[in-house]
């Protein structure tokens, strides 16, 4: 299924560039890092790049960046932007088909939280059993 420009809600970032690609071969609201509907976003953008181009295009963010939260100056970006994210968890990584099947199980609390939320700034973790809100730290 090709992305519909007009559809767009989700972004993966390169950190789960398999789960991106597989997402938007599946559904016309994903594009991923690379896409050519993100040309801001090539494969290898740095963070705080992305960061802006995804805000700016008021997309939700799923990507498997296990730092992206302890690095200063690219919180205090998700925040000014208020960005809302979607992050992958757990201790090990697994395959694309693993996280495929954990988005799957959970989508319709995605959905959820997308409806009651909206606006962000804000941070969820799924796991394989479950997804939890995490604090953004203050980045100061």
């Amino acid at each position: 299924m090709a992305a519909n420009p007009d559809r767009l809600r989700f972004y993966v970032d390169e950190s789960a560039l398999g789960l991106g690609k597989t997402l938007a071969a599946a559904r016309e609201d994903v594009i991923h890092a690379g896409h050519p509907l993100i040309p801001e976003c090539p494969l290898g953008t740095l963070d705080p790049e992305w960061i802006q181009a995804v805000a700016a295009r008021n997309l939700i963010v799923i990507g498997r960046d296990k730092r992206i939260r302890t690095r200063p100056a690219e919180v205090q970006q998700l925040v000014t932007a208020g960005l809302r994210v979607f992050r992958i968890g757990g201790k090990r990584d697994t395959t694309t088909w693993g996280w495929l099947t954990w988005l799957v199980r959970h989508w319709d609390e995605i959905e959820s939280i997308i409806r009651t939320r909206d606006t962000g700034p804000w941070f969820y973790v799924i796991y394989e059993r479950s997804i939890a809100e995490l604090k953004i730290p203050d980045p100061r």
